[in-house]
């Protein structure tokens, strides 16, 4: 029983020097989550949440203002691109459930159904519908078919941005949050707390909302140890950065936290084709 004290107390000790640590991140955050309601109102706003690391924090964030404002958590959406990791959507059922989220899937249904629900499935344009061709055409596609692969930067445009833009269409949102920082890559270095997204052709007028831009890598693990905020397995096993299952590597078999975040790449094990076009795909409306 001593022995249980003494583990109990070297807790939350240690806790308590994280929190004092990342506190006054925290706290930037939330004030820029309550800019965000008070500007759109919570039935306009949404959250995007991956079920990785930084969406999760920033999840976990948002859901401490609603609880301390009184304020309904937003709706959140998860995009399933047809490559998802078991560990990923089993999390994400797990965190669903305990939190109470209003959560729906996004997902382009009609490309998942052309590829048979098949990775290296060949996908005849032809044979998609009206707004996908129109889509493949605004990102200068003019191929009469492609390879089913959910990093490749025609499927990303189709198998993330086109649906997110469509629950956005569908739900009249306003202002989207999103789990971006400024350290994960140099195309998101410039980003600002608030986003304007122009509309256009295709393209939903709304805001983008990036309330944790200021954190580090190391202030998102300092953050969820802190707080005891739920991650997924997958970090444990190495991984640092999640995309889809077939494209992400693992570069070491030490836990993520207990890597080397300073000096390393966050992003080495991602597809690598589709992070040299970032900036691209961002224009087009990729987080």
């Amino acid at each position: 029983m001593i022995e249980d004290a003494e583990m109990c107390k070297t807790i939350h000790l240690y806790r308590k020097k994280l929190q004092e640590k990342v506190c006054d991140k925290v706290e930037k955050s939330k004030e820029i989550i309550r800019e965000a309601f008070q500007k759109f109102g919570s039935d306009r706003l949404a959250i995007a949440w991956s079920g990785g690391k930084d969406s999760t924090t920033m999840l976990w964030i948002i859901r401490q203002v609603c609880l301390e404002d009184g304020i309904k958590l937003p709706k959140v959406i998860s995009i399933e691109e047809g490559d998802s990791f078991p560990e990923i959507l089993e999390h994400i059922s797990r965190v669903k459930k305990e939190w109470n989220l209003d959560h729906e899937f996004v997902c382009n249904t009609d490309v998942l159904k052309a590829a048979n629900h098949k990775l290296g499935a060949v996908v005849k344009v032809k044979d998609l519908t009206e707004r996908n061709r129109a889509e493949l055409q605004r990102i200068g596609f003019t191929e009469e078919e492609f390879v089913f692969e959910p990093e490749s930067p025609e499927c990303n445009h189709l198998m993330k941005t086109v649906p997110v833009n469509q629950f956005i269409e569908r739900n009249n949102i306003k202002g989207l949050f999103t789990a971006i920082r400024w350290d994960e890559h140099p195309s998101r270095r410039e980003d600002e707390y608030f986003m304007k997204r122009e509309g256009g052709y295709l393209q939903p007028e709304h805001w983008r909302i990036e309330p944790i831009l200021h954190f580090l890598e190391r202030d998102i693990w300092n953050t969820i140890f802190a707080y005891s905020i739920p991650f997924c397995s997958l970090y444990e096993r190495g991984y640092r950065s999640l995309g889809v299952r077939s494209t992400t590597k693992k570069f070491s078999d030490l836990p993520a936290w207990e890597q080397d975040l300073e000096n390393t790449d966050e992003r080495g094990g991602r597809f690598q084709d589709k992070e040299k076009i970032m900036d691209r795909l961002r224009k087009l409306g990729y987080m």
